[in-house]
Order: C-alpha cells, then sequence, then structure tokens
C-alpha cells in the first residue's frame, strides 16, 4: 500500500515547503501526495513530483484533504503554519488538526517535526525494498 501524505502551507512558508520537498525528493517520489492548491502546485513545478492538487486553504482545501483523512485516505500530513499570521480561515486549519488527533495521524506543524517524520518515513520504505 502506498503511503497517502499531504503538504499544506501557509503563504508565509511556502517556500519552506517547497525546500523540505526538495531534501525528501526520492521520498516523496514513493507515495502519493496531495496538497492545497498553490503549495502543491510550487511543489510539482520545482521537484517533477506529481501532486493531486485541492482548492487552497482559503477556498476549502483544507476541508477537503480533512475530508479524505477522515475517510482513512491520508497516512499523514505536513502542514507548516504560520503562528504570527492571522489566518482568515482558522476554523478550517483547527478542523484538520483536529482530525488528525481523532483519527491518529501524524501531524506536523513545523519544519522540525517535519523533518522527523520524513526521516521515519524514509527509515521504513528503505526496509521495504
Amino acid at each position: 500500500m502506498t503511503t497517502r501524505i499531504a503538504l499544506i502551507a501557509h503563504d508565509h512558508k511556502k517556500d519552506d515547503i517547497v525546500k523540505l520537498a526538495g531534501e525528501y525528493v526520492d521520498t516523496l517520489a514513493r507515495c502519493d501526495i496531495i496538497a492545497t492548491g498553490t503549495t502543491g502546485s510550487r511543489i510539482a513545478e520545482a521537484h517533477g513530483l506529481t501532486v493531486e492538487r485541492m482548492l487552497s486553504g482559503l477556498n476549502g482545501g483544507d476541508l477537503q484533504i480533512g475530508a479524505q483523512l477522515a475517510e482513512g485516505r491520508v497516512n499523514m500530513v505536513i502542514f507548516l503554519r504560520d503562528p504570527m499570521t492571522p489566518q482568515p480561515h482558522e476554523p478550517d486549519i483547527n478542523a484538520l488538526v483536529r482530525a488528525c488527533d481523532v483519527h491518529n495521524i501524524p501531524c506536523a506543524t513545523n519544519i522540525s517535526t517535519a523533518r522527523m517524520i520524513l526521516d521515519v518515513l524514509t527509515l521504513r520504505l528503505t526496509q521495504q525494498v
């Protein structure tokens, strides 16, 4: 079964998630990736990865990913949040993070935790070969 990972980033964190995806491009290439609109476009363009793009977070992309998560179709979430900038869709963001907790899905909201999750995923995928 292929790991399905959601990649999301607020505007001030988009450069960080694109860089992170580059660090783990070999691992991510072995996964099914979904992402919110602009984040997905930037990752796909920068690294040649296939990314299923949802709506932008502001237009409901976070909720689309949350719905897939609740259906058991997402294995992990990396959501680089900008805690210093108010987000107009904060309830959607909170709902997605809460859904991760309810369904016991690993969720990284900062770069350090994202690297830890991706390091473990890399190790597991390497052991499967």
